[in-house]
């Protein structure tokens, strides 16, 4: 028999003197990615036991305004496709696909 195969995706965070991150790394060797260097991340897991969701966000403090604006609207669109992918629902992701195209262009993007 075929042992399981693990993968690890692994964050790095440098914080200033403030606990304030200055540089975000990540790596998952699986995916090709080594120590790549982020602005911003997030990161949400469901824990089955409390029926909650539980979060991690955070963003160096150099990352650009109009960056982060893009970085919102791009994981809001990955999003109503993952709803997509992970419940079939066509109506709701529509309804989250016009959202998104609200949000855009309500920031001009």
């Amino acid at each position: 028999m075929i042992g399981k195969h693990k993968s690890t995706i692994s964050l790095t965070v440098e914080l200033d003197d403030n606990r304030i991150p200055e540089k975000l790394n990540w790596t998952a060797v699986d995916g090709g990615i080594e120590n790549e260097e982020a602005k911003a991340m997030m990161l949400s897991v469901w824990d089955s036991k409390t029926q909650e969701t539980l979060r991690i966000d955070l963003w160096t403090k150099d990352m650009p305004v109009d960056e982060m604006k893009k970085f919102f609207h791009q994981t809001l669109v990955a999003m109503s496709e993952t709803y997509k992918r992970a419940t079939q629902d066509e109506k709701m992701t529509a309804t989250m696909k016009d959202f998104c195209d609200y949000f855009a262009e309500k920031l001009e993007l």
